[in-house]
C-alpha cells in the first residue's frame, strides 16, 4: 500500500508481533486486532445470547483476515514475479498492509500488482460458491443451515473485499488500478496527482457515510484513504523530481561524526550551528551507527547531558552506495524510520543522505 501512510501506521511496530514468515515476507499482527476479536465475541455472545454465537463470530472474523491475509500475499506474489521483494505484511484492524520495496515504474505491472490482490478473493469466493452449489444451499447468508451458513457469510466476505477494495479510492487498490491506466496515457506525476484527487473525494464520501450511519470504522479508513492519496502524491512528485540524479548528488560532505564515549553535552556542543540531524557514531575506529538530533535532546531532558550518546546508538543503518539511484534511496530511507542515510564509494564513508536536505 502507500508506503508513506504505510511507514506511519507501522510506526507503532512495537504494538504489532510477528506470526510467521510465509514466501519470504514476514507477517505481523497488530495488537488492536486482538482487541478488535475480544469486542466482537463478547457483544456477539451478548446479543445472540450464547457464548457459542460469540466464538462463531470470532471465528469469522479470524477467517475474514485470513482473507485478508491471503488478499495481501497476492499483491507480494505479484510484485516478486517483477522482480520487487515485499518488506512485510502487518494486520491490522481496518486491514491489511503490504509494504513493497518500491513502485513499479512501469504501470502495466503497478496494474497486475493492484489487481492480484482482489483476483485472490474472486478465486476464494468462486470455491465457496461452487461447494455451496454442489451442496444444494442457497449463495445467501442463513445462519440456521450450520457451516453452510457460516461459508455463505465467508463468500459474502470475499464479495465485500473484492467490492471495497476496487472502489478508485487511492492508495487502495482500485485507486491503483485507475492510476495504472491514466499512466498508460499521461505523465505519471498528473496520472497520480488525478488518482489522488479522487481517492480524497471517496475519503470525504466514506467520512460523510460513517457520520450518517455510525459506522465509525469508516471514519479511520477515510482518515487512511486521505492521508495516503496525499502521501502518494507527494512521492510521485519526489520520483519524477529526482530523475536520474544518485545518492551522491545529494549528499552532505561535511558533517559531524560522534564518538560513542562522547557525552550528550559534548555532542550538543559538537553539533550546535548546524541543521545536520544524523550524526555517525563510531568506536575505535569501526561504525556503530547514527545518533538523531533529537534523541541528543530528549535524552538530555530525562537523563542528564553526561549521559554516553553510545547509549542513543540506532544501528538500523541505511548505507548506500553514491551511485545509487535517488529514486530508489529515499523509499529506502523512509521505510526505516531513521531520516538519514550514510553513503560510501568503495567501502568508505563519504557523506550523508537526509530527507530534510532533501526536501
Amino acid at each position: 500500500e502507500s508506503d508513506g501512510i504505510a511507514r506511519r501506521l507501522l510506526e507503532t511496530v512495537k504494538w504489532s508481533f510477528r506470526i510467521g514468515r510465509w514466501w519470504g515476507v514476514e507477517v505481523y499482527l497488530h495488537t488492536t486486532f486482538l482487541l478488535l476479536l475480544a469486542w466482537v465475541g463478547m457483544s456477539d455472545a451478548a446479543r445472540f445470547g450464547s457464548v457459542t454465537g460469540g466464538l462463531i463470530s470470532v471465528l469469522l472474523y479470524a477467517c475474514l483476515f485470513g482473507c485478508v491475509l491471503l488478499h495481501e500475499f497476492g499483491h507480494a506474489m505479484a510484485a516478486l514475479h517483477y522482480g520487487i521483494p515485499t518488506r512485510d505484511i502487518t494486520l491490522l484492524p481496518i486491514g491489511g498492509v503490504a509494504r513493497l520495496e518500491r513502485i513499479p515504474s512501469n504501470p502495466r505491472q503497478e496494474l497486475v500488482i493492484a489487481v492480484a490482490g482482489p483476483l485472490v478473493n474472486v478465486v476464494l469466493g468462486a470455491a465457496l460458491a461452487a461447494f455451496l452449489y454442489l451442496s444444494n444451499q442457497s449463495l445467501l447468508p442463513d445462519w440456521r443451515s450450520g457451516w453452510y451458513g457460516f461459508a455463505q457469510r465467508l463468500l459474502m466476505v470475499n464479495v465485500s473485499l473484492v467490492a471495497f477494495n476496487l472502489l478508485p479510492a487511492f492508495p487502495m487498490d482500485g485507486g491503483r488500478v485507475l492510476r495504472a491506466a491514466l499512466a498508460m496515457a499521461l505523465d505519471p506525476v498528473k496520472a497520480t496527482r488525478i488518482a489522488a484527487f479522487i481517492g480524497r473525494g471517496m475519503a470525504i464520501v466514506f467520512a460523510g457515510f460513517a457520520l450518517y450511519t455510525g459506522h465509525y470504522l469508516l471514519l479511520f479508513i477515510a482518515l487512511f484513504v486521505w492521508m495516503g492519496a496525499g502521501g502518494e502524491a507527494r512521492a510521485a512528485e519526489m520520483r519524477a523530481a529526482t530523475g536520474g540524479a544518485r545518492a551522491g548528488d545529494s549528499m552532505r560532505t561535511q558533517f559531524v561524526m560522534l564518538n560513542a564515549s562522547d557525552t550528550i553535552a559534548t555532542a550538543l556542543r559538537q553539533a550546535s550551528g548546524g541543521s545536520q540531524t544524523g550524526f555517525p557514531v563510531v568506536e575505535d575506529g569501526r561504525l556503530l551507527g547514527v545518533v538523531l538530533r533529537s534523541d541528543l535532546h530528549n535524552t538530555a531532558a530525562h537523563l542528564g547531558d553526561a549521559t554516553a550518546i553510545g547509549r542513543l546508538v540506532r544501528d538500523r543503518l541505511v548505507v548506500v552506495a553514491a551511485g545509487e539511484p535517488l529514486s530508489l534511496v529515499v523509499p529506502r530511507i523512509r521505510a526505516s524510520g531513521i531520516p538519514v542515510a550514510l553513503v560510501t564509494d568503495n567501502g568508505r564513508l563519504v557523506g550523508l543522505l537526509e530527507l530534510d536536505d532533501l526536501g
